[in-house]
């Protein structure tokens, strides 16, 4: 039974990249290079917030939400930002379009972020003696961290690959990847200042993945419309 519960939790978190790799166009244009190139930009990216971390915050004396800490981590968060800059803008891909490329960017992010943050704990958790809801809400996590990847992703390649964009949306496209890239600090305040339940929190998670999916999606559609 415990393995049973490993493999279903292993298959909610991470089989959604899979299914959206072989779903989408991406399977067909061979962008796993691509993908796995960015997993290997977000280890690089962690590396250097991870130093960040512990040079600039101290440790907290209890579990309490210190806004002042909280600020520092967004951003340091932004080095995330930095680090979709470099996958999507200096890394050699193959001869693919602009839509593509950033979902084989984002797709990449996302699973390293999901092995590098939830294979350890599903290993030693989930395979315990007794039933937990808790790699479930994680397994449902990485899902909604999958759809905000894409989404931070498509905004990326708006920013820094698309040149003909409307200038009307050019500081919506910034504000919702400014959105995008403090949402682990979002999540941290509903956690630790408002106390919300994990069930909460990952409701909060899937719903803001798909209004950000939503949003970003109109607008790449409308920069990729011709200018009258």
């Amino acid at each position: 039974m415990t393995v049973f519960h490993f493999f279903n939790c292993a298959i909610l978190t991470f089989g959604p990249h899979a299914v959206y790799y072989s779903a989408t166009p991406l399977s067909e244009y061979d962008t796993i290079g691509t993908s796995v190139k960015a997993a290997v930009v977000y280890l690089g990216t962690t590396l250097v917030k991870l130093i960040c971390l512990a040079t600039f915050l101290k440790v907290p004396e209890n579990d309490s939400f210190d806004p002042y800490q909280e600020l520092l981590k967004a951003l340091i968060g932004f080095i995330d930002v930095a680090g979709l800059y470099f996958a999507l803008t200096q890394l050699m891909h193959r001869n693919i379009s602009q839509n593509h490329k950033f979902q084989a960017v984002g797709l990449g992010w996302a699973f390293a972020d999901s092995v590098l943050h939830r294979l350890a704990p599903l290993w030693v958790g989930a395979r315990g003696l007794e039933f937990t809801w808790e790699y479930i809400f994680q397994g449902i996590e990485a899902n909604a961290n999958l759809v905000l990847n894409l989404s931070l992703a498509a905004l990326g390649s708006l920013m820094w690959l698309r040149k003909n964009k409307p200038r009307t949306l050019i500081p919506i496209i910034y504000a919702c990847a400014g959105v995008l890239a403090t949402m682990p600090s979002i999540t941290s305040y509903l956690r630790r200042a408002l106390g919300w339940h994990p069930p909460k929190v990952v409701a909060f998670e899937l719903a803001s993945s798909l209004v950000m999916a939503f949003i970003s999606w109109q607008l790449f559609s409308a920069c990729q419309r011709p200018s009258m």
